[in-house]
């Protein structure tokens, strides 16, 4: 697994965002059959996107959890609920991204966002 200068730079920014925690045990969890996924995650997506001086991460942020609730991906919309917050976004911004989302997505699309969001914003203490 040779790591290089491109997975340095994902893998920096992608625990400043997820957390590093969050980050080892994904990849402590990868073997060789899902080796080659973490190491196209960690350049592609917070390499050469994250990484990228175009948006602020808190942009980054809000569009991935627009994005991600109109997917219907709430394993992964939760993992970017708590780097939302790590990166700034309050809890009245992801209110009014699902409110958005409810518009031009569909009610039933923003109502899970909400339910996970909610369960995400709770755990880490800030909401009640």
């Amino acid at each position: 697994m040779a790591e290089s200068e491109r997975f340095e730079n994902g893998l920096k920014n992608r625990k400043e965002v997820l957390g590093e925690e969050y980050v080892n045990k994904a990849l402590d969890n990868s073997n060789d059959f899902t080796w080659p996924f973490q190491q196209m995650v960690t350049e592609a997506c917070w390499g050469d996107c994250w990484g990228r001086p175009g948006l602020e991460r808190k942009t980054r942020s809000m569009l991935n959890l627009a994005m991600l609730c109109c997917l219907n991906r709430p394993h992964e919309f939760k993992v970017h609920c708590r780097g939302a917050v790590n990166n700034g976004v309050t809890p009245e911004e992801i209110q009014e991204i699902l409110l958005q989302v409810g518009v031009y997505a569909g009610v039933p699309a923003a109502l899970e966002g909400f339910k996970n969001a909610n369960e995400v914003l709770k755990e880490m203490g800030v909401v009640k």
